[in-house]
This record gives C-alpha cells, sequence and structure tokens, in this order.
C-alpha cells in the first residue's frame, strides 16, 4: 500500500483486510473497498473515500483492467488450462508464433518471455498472475508492439477470478487430473474452475482424447475444435508430418494442440507441421543430461497423471533401467501421495522416494504417506531424505544405457523446508553427479 492506492479490504483464508484499513490509511490509500456489512474501526473517515461491492475479487479484476485501459482488447490472447502440461503448450505456441513473425509474450509457471526471451520483471511467482499484475503486464506489452499474449489459466487462478476481465480469444484443455482439490474443497469444484473458461474464451481447443475434457464443453456454444495425437483441429496429420522428434508421447501430443490453436488463428496446420521439428522444450520439461551413456530427465512431473505419462514414454524408449527420483510437497493433496508411489514402483526400475518441498510438513511423514502405494520388493525402493543425496545416489546407481528421471520440480531453483527457502536445482545437482560420475 503506497500513496494513492486503493485498499480492498478483501477476507482471506488466514487474515482479514477489514482489520488494516486504519493501517492502509496511515500508508496513503485514498479509498477503502470493502465487499461486505462490516464495521470498519478507524480514527477518521472524513477524507477517506469508502465504496461497497458484491465482490472484492471481482471489483480488483474489473479495476486493474480499466485503470489500465482494457489492454487484452488490443491483442489477441490464448488461455489454456489443464491439470499437466499448460508450460509446455503456451511455450509451443508462442515458439511457433515467432517462427512466424508475430511478436508474442508468453506468461506463466516459469516467468515472462518476450519475442522468445524471458524478462524478469517484479512479478508474483505464480501460474497464473492476479488480476493486478497481469492488466499492468498486458498493457506493458500493448506498448512493446506484442500482438500475441499466451497465457496459462490455473484452476486457482480462474476460481478466483483473476482472467474476468481478460477477453481471451482461445481456451485451451489439455487434460483434468488429480490436483488441488484439497485447496478447491472438492473434485467437483476443482472441474468447475477449469469449466468457467468455456464461457470466457470466443473458441475453444480441447483434447479429445480426455473424456472429462469433452464433457466440460458439452452444451457450451462457443465453437470447439478438437486435437488428440492423431487430429490437428479435427483433421487427420499426415504420417511424414507427424512430430516425431519430440522426446515423449505426451510432448507429440502438447505440439498438436499448439498447431490446432494457430490453425484457428488463420494459419494452414499443413505448413506449421514441419515448424514443429524446430520446437524447444521449456526448462525443467524432459530437460536431457547425458554423460557416455547414462542420460538424466528433469521434469516437473508432480501429479499421478503426469508421473504415469513420463515414465511410460522413458520406459517405451529406454533400453536400459529406469531409475526414478521423487517426492511429494507438503501442504498439498495428500490423496495424491499413494498413487504417485504405485505409479513410480509400477514403471521403475529403482526407486529413490526423497523430499521435494515439504513446506511445513514433516517430510518423513509425506513419505510414509507415499509408500503406502507400494506393494513391491523392498530392494527396489530406496528411502533418501536428503534431495541432493537422493539425485547423488540414483546418478551413481545407474549403468551405461540406463535412464534417470528426477520428477516433481523441474525448472525451480529453491526447496522449501519448513519456513526456509533454499537454493535448488534438480539440474545442477544432476549436472554435478554427472560430472562426478565421469571422473
Amino acid at each position: 500500500m503506497k500513496e494513492g492506492y486503493i485498499f480492498v479490504a478483501r477476507k482471506g483464508a488466514r487474515d482479514d483486510g477489514i482489520l488494516h484499513v486504519q493501517e492502509a490509511i496511515e500508508r496513503g490509500a485514498v479509498a477503502i473497498v470493502i465487499d461486505r456489512n462490516a464495521d470498519v474501526n478507524v480514527k477518521s473517515l472524513k477524507q477517506i473515500t469508502m465504496i461497497t461491492v458484491p465482490d472484492g475479487r471481482t471489483f480488483i479484476s474489473h479495476a486493474s483492467a480499466k485503470l489500465s485501459r482494457d489492454p487484452s482488447e488490443l491483442m489477441t490472447i490464448v488461455a489454456v488450462t489443464g491439470t499437466n502440461g499448460k508450460t509446455t503448450v503456451t511455450h509451443f505456441i508462442g515458439q511457433l508464433l515467432t517462427m512466424l513473425g508475430e511478436r508474442v509474450a508468453v506468461i506463466g509457471t516459469t516467468g515472462l518471455f518476450m519475442n522468445g526471451r524471458k524478462v524478469n520483471l517484479d512479478i508474483p511467482d505464480m501460474t497464473t498472475l492476479p488480476a493486478e499484475f497481469l492488466h499492468p503486464l498486458l498493457r506493458k506489452c500493448v506498448d512493446a508492439g506484442i500482438t500475441y499474449v499466451v497465457m496459462e489459466a490455473s484452476s486457482l487462478g480462474l476460481s478466483t477470478a483473476r482472467l474476468d476481465h481478460c477477453n481471451i480469444d482461445v481456451g485451451v484443455f489439455l487434460n483434468i487430473g488429480v490436483d488441488h482439490y484439497e485447496e478447491h474443497g472438492s473434485k467437483e469444484a476443482y472441474i468447475a474452475a477449469k469449466k468457467k473458461l468455456t464461457t470466457m474464451a470466443r473458441d475453444l481447443v480441447v483434447n479429445s482424447g480426455d473424456q472429462q475434457c469433452v464433457e466440460l464443453v458439452e452444451g457450451t456454444n462457443r465453437p470447439v475444435h478438437i486435437f488428440n495425437d492423431l487430429l490437428v483441429a479435427g483433421m487427420a496429420v499426415p504420417y511424414e508430418l507427424y512430430p516425431a522428434f519430440l522426446p515423449g508421447k505426451h510432448n507429440r501430443l502438447n505440439a498438436l494442440a499448439a498447431v490446432t490453436v494457430l490453425h484457428i488463428l488463420g494459419y494452414n496446420y499443413l505448413e506449421l507441421l514441419p515448424l514443429c521439428n524446430r520446437l524447444l522444450l521449456p526448462e525443467g520439461r524432459l530437460q536431457r543430461l547425458m554423460v557416455e551413456d547414462v542420460t538424466v530427465f528433469i521434469d516437473y512431473a508432480h501429479t499421478p497423471d503426469a508421473l504415469q505419462t513420463v515414465l511410460a514414454s522413458l520406459a517405451e524408449e529406454s533400453t536400459g533401467e529406469l531409475i526414478t527420483v521423487f517426492g511429494c510437497g507438503g501442504d498439498r493433496d495428500r490423496g495424491k501421495r499413494p498413487q504417485m508411489g504405485k505409479v513410480a514402483a509400477t514403471y521403475s526400475s529403482k526407486v529413490f522416494i526423497t523430499t521435494d518441498n515439504p513446506r511445513n510438513e514433516e517430510p518423513s511423514t509425506i513419505i510414509e504417506e507415499i509408500l503406502k502405494g507400494i506393494d513391491c520388493e523392498s530392494e527396489k525402493i530406496d528411502v533418501v531424505l536428503d534431495r541432493r543425496l537422493a539425485i547423488q545416489k540414483a546418478v551413481c546407481y545407474a549403468k551405461n544405457g540406463d535412464v534417470v528421471l528426477i520428477a516433481g520440480k523441474g525448472h525451480e531453483k529453491t526447496q522449501q523446508i519448513g519456513s526456509k527457502v533454499l537454493t535448488f536445482s534438480d539440474f545442477d545437482v544432476a549436472e554435478a553427479a554427472l560430472r562426478n560420475k565421469k571422473k
């Protein structure tokens, strides 16, 4: 809160803005917005405008768009939702548009990219930006001559009105998996949050291979364009143009999702498919390291569906043993922990179970819940609480021809343990372990 700001006294999960109105006024607030009947205990309201609105989040979204002069109306906006794959698909769309000479920004989990280059701005590290950050950023994009913006639309972003006043041209539905149920309160609430995008976008792109995605768009009055591992915008992909070079079947599907988006934006999919040979996976998405004949992949897979998809692809394409290092985050969906344990044990020759971002939970408790899903010989499972040591052991264990998957954190450069946020990169640790292995 600074001089001249408006303070929205919204009720949160752990605090209430009403309790901080006096402090906001002392810091220079020129108006106070509240969204319920409440006694505001302040010393003086003579010089302060009080505004009552039906919903604080909706007001923030509306006001942010208006104060930024509705920048989303001046560009083509693509919003991608799905439990898994949002980051890869947004980057693929951005890369294809850049190849075609368009000026494009990509906004999401890995930050802001403008015309293929990462831009460091003082914005929250969130998948979908809050409206008060998003619309000023979109205005910066307009001023920079950007004509296309591709963004990730998380379920939490959709349910908390972050995109309510953003003019979305294309909404993309990739998949519906197990994640964020607890944060939404139920599976139904999670799916309802995703469904909100069907009412916000002009055109919808839907993975017809995911039944829940198909059900999500039933009854919509928007044009629906389907894709799957054989189709682009409902049209067959010629065998000779299939993007077979990309690692993992799921990434080839992600490429076809991106091609479908560009096709409905006016480009010919037959001319787009050859460009897929030049697509690069974003950081932390099946990011490959290789020394001699040992291959290590770093991947963000942190849900049962994502982990199964990645492991199934690697198992199909590798000739040696498949070794997996993973954990589960604390203060997040506990129900997925045994499921991920079962997936890892099913596809892997060896599993190193370790910490992810335990946050405020006891790491050993998280691992105990993961182990509940595993029913196999104990020799296959190795519990190593220290993530650095777990990665080092996995790389040391690997023989020529083996593949090591380090899953869960991907591009992240930190690890949160309790209240501490420590510098930590799976890629850097794996790279050092591979160098030491070569000596």
